[in-house]
């Protein structure tokens, strides 16, 4: 593997240089472009119950897992191709395919259509590393833990409005208008890319590997549908097992396929190591954890009151605005708290306290289903937890590597999250659709137990990632590249950080 470390093309900001105005601009435009990720998610968890209504189905976790999924298997690849032909290069196309994404679903006759759509969009996910990546190439030295903290976390500059925004659009347009607003909105990012941001010039010389890609891929997927499908069609019945077994021998196959290819598609080298493999399992059980609270809000909200389920305040998609909104303030707060913190405060006990916050308001969540103050308040606590982790999961990782495996190695933190976040909701959607209380104009309302459940479930996930987030190492020593036989391993430490 050639590596080139030239410096960043472009009119680039010198690297003890501070903020300029056009590095304003570029930072204002990668937070937006990644507020449409996370307005991807919440605007879809909103319009679910519509949407499942329209297309009359059940599967309701599909529009999140098809998105997740396609996000888990393209993570390394785009990665891999950042690493050879620039960071802002791929992150456009992404942003583009994204863009073509959303112009499908908009226009879905049919709820395999949608599907499609949603996992074209997936390429949503990718640019979240890809953004703090180019963050580190391109910005000077001293303006990368506050801006990759903003990037990451301060998405909740918008996640304020979104909801209101969400719920006009859906109440008087219909839940279609959300996907061509997606569509509007990532193409104009996609110019403003251009225009305010310099491409990376770190380079390396990596091999693509297509067969571990589609082991992987195939695989995940054989375990996804028979999770999803288990409950209906019978855990020991011939379908269920064969996508259960054949996804866990073509996973297998993909195992030993990365210990044989010189370049894979996800080192496991570089996953072996102590301080990359806790951050990615804390990234994972922090989006995973997210993505299942965020998913039984609005189910739970917008029930009606008088069905006398112990849950529902029967709001519509605008007045579920009123819960959402706090969720997406207290994560910008907890960003900037890390951001301002992570010179002086461990990343891992800040990582580690705000997996502690989600754990909290789950369970806090599991116990009170109809107390309106209460319940804003423990959302609150929970998206201040996420803004603790979203900022210290990117600054854990440069941290750990050097520039020219920021992208490789951000690639498989990705890839954890799109996984486990794709997995919890479908874990999430057999519990619920087990515990079905009532169909009626066909709607599907669920059992106060199954509400309950899923709160538990996403204690649960974020338990876990709190305890990988206390094991992880006092002093991280960096990791560099070999420069020759062209394999990516790690072979020493550069230098070591205390996170």
């Amino acid at each position: 593997m050639s590596i080139d470390a030239s410096p960043p093309l472009g009119d680039t900001p010198d690297e003890e240089g501070g903020w300029t105005p056009r590095l304003v601009c570029s930072l204002v435009t990668i937070v937006l472009l990644l507020e449409m990720l996370a307005v991807s998610y919440m605007m879809i968890s909103i319009a679910l119950p519509e949407i499942l209504v329209h297309y009359e189905t059940t599967q309701g976790a599909w529009l999140l897992t098809a998105f997740l999924l396609v996000g888990a298997v393209s993570c390394p690849l785009v990665g891999r191709l950042a690493d050879r032909h620039g960071k802002r290069t791929v992150l456009l196309a992404c942003t583009v395919a994204a863009a073509l994404g959303s112009l499908l679903s908009a226009l879905a006759a049919n709820y395999p259509m949608l599907i499609a759509g949603r996992a074209l969009t997936g390429l949503l996910t990718p640019c979240l590393f890809l953004s703090y990546s180019l963050i580190r190439d391109v910005y000077p030295k001293r303006t990368v833990p506050l801006a990759v903290s903003i990037a990451t976390s301060g998405m909740g500059v918008i996640t304020v409005l979104a909801p209101f925004l969400a719920g006009w659009l859906i109440d008087d347009f219909g839940f279609r208008s959300i996907f061509w607003f997606a569509v509007i909105g990532l193409t104009v990012l996609a110019v403003l890319i251009v225009l305010t941001t310099d491409e990376s010039g770190v380079r390396t010389d990596g091999r693509l590997d297509p067969i571990g890609a589609s082991l992987l891929s195939a695989g995940l997927a054989g375990i996804l549908v028979a999770i999803s499908f288990g409950p209906q069609w019978g855990w020991t019945t011939p379908a269920t097992l064969g996508c259960l077994i054949g996804g866990g021998i073509l996973l297998g196959c993909w195992y030993v396929s990365a210990r044989m290819v010189r370049e894979p598609l996800i080192d496991l080298r570089v996953l072996g190591r102590r301080s990359v493999a806790l951050t990615t399992v804390g990234a994972g059980a922090c989006y995973g954890a997210g993505v299942v609270f965020s998913l039984v809000l609005p189910l739970m909200c917008m029930t009606p009151e008088h069905l006398g389920l112990g849950y529902g305040f029967g709001v519509t998609a605008q007045g579920f605005a009123i819960f959402q909104a706090p969720f997406g303030f207290a994560t910008l707060v907890g960003g900037i708290i890390v951001g301002v913190l992570a010179r002086r405060v461990p990343l891992r006990l800040l990582m580690a306290t705000g997996l502690v916050m989600e754990v909290i308001a789950a369970l806090l969540s599991a116990g009170v289903h109809d107390q309106r103050a209460l319940l804003i308040a423990f959302i609150g606590l929970f998206g201040l937890g996420q803004g603790f982790i979203y900022a210290s999961i990117p600054n854990l990782v440069i941290a750990a590597v050097v520039p020219q495996l920021q992208a490789s190695a951000a690639s498989i933190v990705a890839v954890a999250q799109s996984l486990v976040s794709a997995i919890v909701p479908i874990i999430a959607f057999a519990l619920l659709n087990s515990h079905i209380a009532l169909v009626t104009g066909g709607k599907t309302f669920y059992g106060d137990h199954g509400i309950t459940i899923v709160f538990v479930l996403s204690a649960a996930v974020a338990l876990i990632g709190a305890i990988a987030a206390w094991a992880l190492p006092r002093t991280i020593h960096q990791l560099e590249l070999t420069d020759s036989g062209g394999s990516s391993a790690p072979v020493r430490a550069a230098a070591a950080v205390r996170p």
